[in-house]
């Protein structure tokens, strides 16, 4: 019985580990990140490990699906950060940024900076970047824990942020970690995790 507690905790507890975030500012990032009145955010880019056991046409649909979470995740994140006064900017609501891009094509037609702020009629977008991978899979990693007592990472999160401005058309940050998680996180859950380090890096935070 002991056991089966001890199990049930540690799936419902998220366990992050972290290796040293990069971090890169342009020299004026600050000044013109805080003169952007109106952000978006762009659907992330999500690459998910190959595995025998889903196909192709699968694993596609799980990327979008994986992105539309991500970029859901984000957003909420900030609107929290706004109630608390840590950001001034208005994030563009999700729903209007998705059909604005849809009604442009994108993203099976590629946009750049420039078009992608003239599509939405923003000052400023954040594009990220998520490459995901599952080293071992929960099942095999319960079965493992259970007879040697050791828990191995099952979800791992190579993620990169960046805030462009549109006025001036350039990359003014950009934050790049690698996150892994242990028994019961998801991918939701790491993001969730990399928001929490890399809003304290953002130019946008008070």
């Amino acid at each position: 019985m002991k056991s089966v507690k001890q199990l049930s905790f540690i799936l419902l507890a998220t366990i992050l580990f972290s290796s040293c975030a990069k971090v890169f500012y342009s020299p004026d990032a600050f000044t013109l990140a805080r003169s952007q009145k109106i952000i978006a955010i762009i659907p992330p880019t999500v690459s998910i490990a190959a595995s025998k056991k889903i196909d192709a046409e699968s694993l596609k649909e799980q990327q979008k699906t994986e992105s539309i979470n991500f970029q859901n995740e984000m957003y909420s994140w900030m609107l929290k950060g706004k109630m608390r006064g840590k950001l001034s900017q208005e994030i563009q609501e999700i729903g209007t940024t998705n059909a604005k891009l849809k009604k442009a094509g994108y993203p099976e037609t590629p946009l750049t900076t420039a078009e992608l702020c003239d599509v939405l009629g923003v000052d400023g977008i954040i594009t990220s970047n998520y490459s995901l991978s599952k080293p071992i899979s929960e099942g095999a990693a319960v079965a493992v824990a259970l007879v040697s007592g050791v828990w191995g990472s099952t979800n791992e999160v190579h993620a990169s942020l960046s805030i462009s401005d549109c006025d001036n058309n350039k990359l003014i940050w950009n934050y790049d970690h690698k996150f892994s998680g242990s028994i019961g996180s998801s991918p939701s859950r790491l993001v969730e995790g990399l928001m929490k380090k890399a809003s304290k890096k953002m130019p946008y935070m008070k």
